[in-house]
C-alpha cells in the first residue's frame, strides 16, 4: 500500500492560499475585502491554545509533510506517531518531527494508546479501511478530501462518522475553517450580491502531475492519480475545494454535473485526462462553471459569484467587490486605493483603515502559518477536546446512553469552532466524484438525492 498523497510537486498549498481578510469598507466598483490580519478572539470561534491532543499522521507524502510543518508550529498539536509504508518518507517526516515514533503499518499506529487523534492523509482510493478502522479504535479523525474515490466508500466512511458519536470526524475541507471564508459568507449572506446568478471559478498550472521514482513498482505506486482505477481526477484532487465553495456560498444544492475532458499535452500513457471542463447545476437554476488545467498556467486560479447587485471575486487571500450601477447603496467607509481590472476600475479596501492605503501594502504571508490548513487543524483539535470532555461529562453523571450522549452533545455546538461537517464532506466528495465521472463519459449526470445522505 502506497501512503503518498501528492502525484506531483503540485499540492494543495498551491491551490489553497494563504489568507487574511478584514471588515468592508468601501464603496463603488472592485472593492477589496479584508478579514482582520489577526481576528480577535471571542469566546471559543479561533481559540489557538489550549489542551494538546497527540497526533498520528498517516501518509507523510509532500501533503502530509505540509501537514506536519503545520501542526508543529501549533501550540497544542504534538504529533506522537508517523506512518508510511515507504522508508524514504517516514525519514523526511522524522526530519520534521523527530521525537514521533514511525510505524510503517497504520494498525499499529491505531493501537498506540499515545495517539489521540489521526490525520488521514494517504491517496484518496487508501481512505475507507483506514478511517473505518481508526474510528473503530476510538480515535478522533481529520480525514483529507475528497472522502473517498467512490460514492460508496464516501457513504461508507460517512455513515461510520456519524455513528461514532464518542469521537469527532473532520472532513479537509480546510476552507470551511478559514476567518477568511466565513468573513466573505457572511457578507454574502446579507445579500450584498443581490439575487444569485453564476459562479465561475477555475484552477491553472502548467504541471505534469507526474512524479519521478527510482523503480517501475514505485513510480506505479507514487502516480496514483494518473488512473482511473485510483483517482478521482482533477475534479476530485483539486477541484472539490471549488465545487465545495459555490454550493457553500451560495447555498444551493447540486442537482445536476455536465463534463468534459480531453488529454492534451501529457499523453504519457496515464487515462485521466489533463484538461477539463465541468458545469454544475445547482437548485433554482443558478450554474457553477469550473475549470482545471494542466496545460496553461495564464489566470491562476479564482472564484467570481455573479449576483444580480454585484459580483464577489476571490483570488489567493485576497476578494473584491464589482457593484451593479444599479445596486442599492450600502453607506460604506471610503478609506481605500482604486485597482485597476482591465476596463473595470474600483476601490481596494483595507481592514481598519486610519488612512488611504499605498499599493504597497500587503499581508505577510509565513508559509504554514495562518493558513486555511492551519486554522483547520486548530478547529480539529479544538473540537476534539471539547467533544472528549463532553463524552467524558455526561457519562460520569448519566451513564452510557447513545441517544443521551447524542443530545446532549448537541447542546454543545455553540462551543465548536467552524469545520466541515460529515454531511459536507459527502456532499463535496459527492459532487467531485459525479463531476469527474461525467468529465470521462461526456455527459450529463443527474445527482440523486440518495447518494447525499448520511
Amino acid at each position: 500500500m502506497n501512503l503518498d498523497d501528492s502525484a506531483s510537486g503540485l499540492n494543495r498549498r498551491d491551490f489553497l492560499g494563504k489568507s487574511s481578510f478584514a471588515t468592508l469598507l468601501a464603496a463603488l466598483g472592485a472593492v477589496e475585502l479584508r478579514a482582520q490580519d489577526k481576528p480577535k478572539e471571542e469566546g471559543t470561534q479561533y481559540k489557538t491554545s489550549g489542551a494538546p491532543l497527540k497526533l498520528g499522521v498517516i501518509g507523510c507524502g509532500v501533503w502530509g509533510r505540509d501537514i506536519l510543518e503545520t501542526a508543529v508550529r501549533l501550540p497544542n498539536a504534538p504529533v506522537t506517531a508517523v506512518c508510511d509504508n515507504y522508508g524514504a518518507f517516514v525519514r523526511r517526516a522524522a526530519k520534521i518531527v523527530p521525537n514521533a515514533k514511525p510505524y510503517e503499518n497504520y494498525k499499529e499506529l491505531l493501537g498506540d494508546s499515545n495517539v489521540q487523534g489521526v490525520i488521514v492523509a494517504t491517496p484518496t482510493h487508501q481512505h475507507k479501511d483506514i478511517v473505518l478502522d481508526a474510528l473503530k479504535a476510538g480515535k478522533h479523525v481529520y480525514c483529507e478530501a475528497p472522502l473517498a474515490h467512490t460514492v460508496e466508500d464516501a457513504r461508507a466512511i460517512a455513515a461510520a462518522a456519524k455513528a461514532a458519536v464518542k469521537v469527532n470526524f473532520q472532513p479537509g475541507l480546510q476552507n470551511r475553517s478559514d476567518p477568511q471564508r466565513h468573513f466573505l459568507l457572511e457578507f454574502i449572506r446579507s445579500g450584498a450580491l443581490g439575487k444569485h446568478a453564476f459562479v465561475r471559478a477555475q484552477w491553472h498550472k502548467k504541471e505534469s502531475w507526474r512524479r519521478a521514482a527510482p523503480t517501475p513498482e514505485r513510480e506505479r505506486e507514487i502516480n496514483w492519480r494518473l488512473r482511473r482505477a485510483t483517482s478521482a481526477g482533477l475534479a476530485g484532487e483539486i477541484g472539490i475545494h471549488q465545487l465545495d465553495a459555490a454550493a457553500w456560498f451560495t447555498d444551493k444544492a447540486p442537482v445536476a454535473v455536465h463534463g468534459f475532458g480531453s488529454t492534451i499535452l501529457w499523453n504519457d500513457g496515464r487515462d485521466v485526462p489533463d484538461t477539463i471542463q465541468s458545469v454544475v447545476e445547482l437548485e433554482d437554476g443558478v450554474r457553477l462553471a469550473y475549470d482545471c488545467l494542466l496545460t496553461n498556467s495564464f489566470d491562476s486560479e479564482y472564484e467570481i459569484f455573479h449576483g444580480t447587485d454585484a459580483a464577489l471575486m476571490i483570488r489567493g487571500s485576497r476578494a473584491w467587490l464589482f457593484k451593479e450601477v444599479d445596486s442599492p447603496l450600502l453607506g460604506w467607509e471610503v478609506y481605500a486605493r482604486k485597482d485597476q481590472f482591465y476596463k473595470e476600475a474600483g476601490i481596494a479596501l483595507v481592514a481598519n483603515a486610519t488612512k488611504i492605503a499605498s499599493r504597497d501594502d500587503a499581508v505577510e504571508e509565513v508559509p504554514f502559518e495562518n493558513t486555511p490548513l492551519s486554522h483547520a487543524l486548530k478547529s480539529f483539535i479544538h473540537n476534539s477536546h471539547t467533544k472528549q470532555a463532553g463524552v467524558e461529562d455526561f457519562i460520569s453523571n448519566f451513564g452510557d446512553d447513545a441517544d443521551g450522549l447524542r443530545q446532549y452533545l448537541d447542546t454543545l455546538k455553540g462551543a465548536l469552532m467552524p469545520a466541515a461537517s460529515i454531511q459536507d464532506g459527502l456532499t463535496a466528495t459527492v459532487m467531485a466524484l459525479k463531476a469527474n465521472e461525467a468529465i470521462l463519459k461526456g455527459q450529463k449526470i443527474a445527482l440523486e438525492k440518495s447518494w447525499f445522505e448520511v
